[in-house]
């Protein structure tokens, strides 16, 4: 709270009108923003906004964790997903979704990027460089996206061991029947504007399941309702996919 007093007597004191108003606007966010409590963490208070939209109550004070981090913490608690024992690819990881895999005690843990400076081994998710059968959880939050989905779903299937899984989270529109992409957009301007982020090429719709099943993948959802959705700050509808590679026969 006395964080709170210094910066609000500080963004009055601030001489430029419009810095002023964007300032104390975004404070007036923050204050109306409930309390929430974070499962990662177990931070309880005002989260702070976050994202190009600055989404208010989004990031977690404590830890960093934002709604979608959050709300794979209360599927894994609930043992929708589990990583523990288990040998798992990473793709784009995130801190709070590392620590919490981390925490679990896989066999196994690699992250992965184009970027080799960001991670354990540089793959191309649209080819990556991984025998058959090689893992048995494949994690990919807000990763498809950002590249070609067909591609990447056909080679996370590829490496998948029978019965593995991939624990996916995407942007969804739910009411679009049909996901929106249009090779057209190419520029960053076009595809912030198309896309909602200057790096994305679809915003998916409800047929991003079907999408999922083609390559073979069995779906299960994990979704939470309104209380918990209050509760632990979460975007309202946001999904956790789970995509099953079949048993062998």
């Amino acid at each position: 709270m006395r964080a709170i007093v210094t910066l609000a007597r500080i963004v009055r004191a601030a001489v430029n009108p419009k810095t002023r108003a964007a300032m104390l606007g975004g404070l007036a966010a923050y204050e109306r923003t409930p309390a929430a409590e974070c499962p990662c963490c177990g931070f309880h208070g005002h989260f702070e906004q976050f994202g190009l939209a600055n989404r208010p109550g989004a990031l977690c004070p404590g830890c960093g964790s934002l709604e979608r981090h959050r709300l794979l913490q209360l599927a894994h608690d609930a043992s929708f997903v589990s990583f523990s024992g288990k040998s798992i690819l990473h793709f784009a990881a995130e801190t709070a979704i590392s620590s919490l895999i981390r925490g679990s005690k896989p066999a196994r843990y690699l992250t992965a990027d184009i970027q080799p400076d960001r991670c354990d081994i540089a793959l191309n998710i649209e080819a990556i460089d991984q025998p058959d059968a090689s893992f048995d959880v494949v994690v990919c939050s807000h990763v498809l996206e950002h590249v070609d989905d067909a591609k990447a779903l056909r080679e996370i299937f590829r490496i998948l061991r029978p019965s593995g899984y991939l624990v996916a989270m995407i942007p969804i529109i739910e009411g679009w029947t049909e996901t929106f992409e249009d090779p057209s957009k190419v520029t960053p301007e076009d595809r912030k504007l198309y896309f909602g982020q200057n790096d994305h090429v679809r915003w998916y719709g409800a047929d991003c399941r079907e999408r999922v099943r083609a390559v073979g993948f069995d779906l299960d959802e994990f979704i939470a309702l309104g209380p918990d959705s209050v509760r632990y700050g979460l975007l309202r509808g946001e999904t956790v996919f789970r995509a099953t590679k079949p048993a062998a026969n």
